[in-house]
């Protein structure tokens, strides 16, 4: 079914019209300079498809929350739990029902958490509740930052593999991203790649302007006119708008946002004695307890555990001297990377553990060490994650000393955390010629029962150029890496797991 709905009047008077089912197909990017009229934009079309599409609004300063007044969108604050942030975005997808997801009044670094969390659970969604539903993200440059910033890496990977979730793999779950940025420059690029429409406002630095003229195919000596579009004109380009830009001016809205732009007022008439109101204190000022709005910054999970795996100082005795506590073992470097590398193991060793979270895993890493008194800092979440990684790839030491093994490594350096451990199980499999590992195989390499998952992430990988999926003429899969010249030999996708099999029988 084809909806156009109408966005406001374009060159010449006549009406601007996207289509929505094309929209779903294809994605929406929105760039503009802060007053240039985006939020103005996205209102408009939201109010003009609700009764079309379910929505979702990720909306970092409840501009958006009015909608819910006008249009029935369930309201959901921010400021909860990641686990129920993804269970509630679930049963959005399940119901079907059109949401404003508010961070107003948090930190930037939990603005980024909540909205990862909230966009993952909609992206892991069973396959049943794969709607249309529209995702509007404003600030986008917020959630899918090009360089890192003041916040914690784990935040950023968070948010930003979510951003890229929406844009990159969202269209086959039925996710339509819109988002909407100040700053192209400030956008990842990834993220930015994946839309084919664009509604370009007002900018004036020249990065920015060039970034412009790119995606919409002009020249960059064109790039001059976005200084000059008014507030609330856009140029628009892409599959659900039209295939040459357009100059086009947003129409009216029905609602409104709770904070709108600064207008001029009249100054009061100033009292006789002015100093003496500023300066005399109202009584019940004296009584009203001082408010402190800077809260503490959370710590990461990591910093938290690491602390916790340091040894414990000394405490004083009843005569105030110091306890003799037992010594620990002095061990040289590569004492101690054998005695990490034993203790990853015996907890990897355990079938389990495939299935249990990489914090959970982490934190059993960390008392084993201080039960078996290795000295040291502890490594971080992150180098536990990499380390567990490869040791779950089962690499031996004569493969581990190969080029085409390190150039593994640097190009698993590009792939998130959580698909690691499945890139340099098939990358091992390609180098040492084994058979291509069944599904079932990477699925439990990823966590999860689900072959369906598994056939998701090879595609994932075959988008991004990093492997090719191929068939023999038995029906048999094979694996090819093109940048290390290997492959795996041929193997059955359907063939069951024996570590998995044996791990529930027993």
């Amino acid at each position: 079914m084809q909806i156009g709905i109408d966005m406001g009047l374009a060159t010449g008077g006549s009406p601007a019209t996207l289509d929505i089912e094309e929209l779903l197909a294809t994605r929406l990017l929105v760039q503009g300079n802060s007053g240039s009229g985006k939020s103005h934009l996205l209102r408009r079309l939201l109010e003009q498809s609700a009764q079309w599409v379910q929505q979702v609004i990720i909306d970092p300063e409840g501009d958006f929350v009015t909608l819910s007044d006008r249009f029935g969108h369930v309201v959901v604050d921010g400021e909860r739990t990641e686990a129920e942030l993804a269970g509630i975005a679930g049963r959005i997808r399940q119901h079907r029902v059109s949401c404003v997801l508010t961070l107003e009044g948090l930190d930037v670094e939990q603005q980024m958490r909540a909205a990862g969390a909230f966009l993952n659970g909609m992206f892991d969604a069973d396959r049943d509740y794969w709607y249309p539903v529209l995702v509007v993200v404003d600030e986008a440059q917020l959630f899918a930052p090009s360089v890192g910033g003041d916040v914690s890496e784990d935040s950023r990977k968070l948010s930003l593999g979510a951003m890229t979730n929406l844009m990159c793999r969202g269209r086959k779950r039925g996710l339509a991203g819109v988002i909407a940025t100040q700053r192209l420059a400030k956008l990842a690029k990834n993220v930015a790649a994946e839309a084919s429409n664009f509604l370009m406002g007002r900018t004036f630095l020249d990065i920015d302007m060039a970034r412009a003229a790119d995606l919409l195919g002009m020249d960059r000596r064109q790039a001059e006119m976005f200084r000059d579009l008014k507030r609330g004109n856009f140029v628009a380009l892409g599959p659900a708008l039209s295939r040459r830009p357009l100059p086009i001016q947003i129409g009216a809205v029905e609602t409104s946002a709770r904070s709108s732009s600064p207008k001029l007022m009249p100054l009061p008439d100033a009292p006789v004695d002015v100093e003496d109101l500023i300066f005399t204190p109202d009584p019940e000022e004296l009584q009203r307890p001082i408010v402190r709005r800077v809260a503490p910054a959370p710590r990461p999970t990591s910093d938290i555990l690491a602390e916790l795996s340091k040894s414990t100082p000394a405490a004083s005795g009843p005569s105030g001297a110091s306890e003799v506590r037992p010594s620990q073992p002095d061990f040289t470097p590569e004492e101690r990377e054998e005695r990490l590398a034993a203790v990853l193991a015996e907890i990897l060793d355990d079938p389990s553990s495939a299935f249990r979270t990489d914090a959970v895993l982490y934190q059993d890493f960390l008392v084993r060490l201080r039960m078996r008194r290795v000295p040291g800092g502890a490594i971080s979440l992150s180098d536990f994650r990499r380390r567990a990684a490869i040791a779950r790839a089962g690499v031996d030491e004569a493969t581990g000393e190969r080029p085409e093994w390190q150039t593994v490594l640097s190009l698993s350096n590009s792939i998130t955390e959580d698909l690691q451990g499945v890139f340099l199980m098939l990358a091992k499999a390609a180098i040492c010629s084994e058979p291509c590992p069944s599904d079932a195989r990477i699925a439990r390499a990823y966590g999860t029962h689900s072959a369906r998952r598994a056939r998701r992430l090879l595609s994932y990988f075959e988008e991004h150029g990093t492997v090719v999926v191929h068939n023999d003429f038995a029906g048999l899969r094979i694996v090819a890496f093109p940048d290390i010249g290997c492959q795996t030999a041929p193997g059955d996708a359907t063939a069951p797991d024996e570590v998995g099999a044996r791990t529930a029988a027993e």
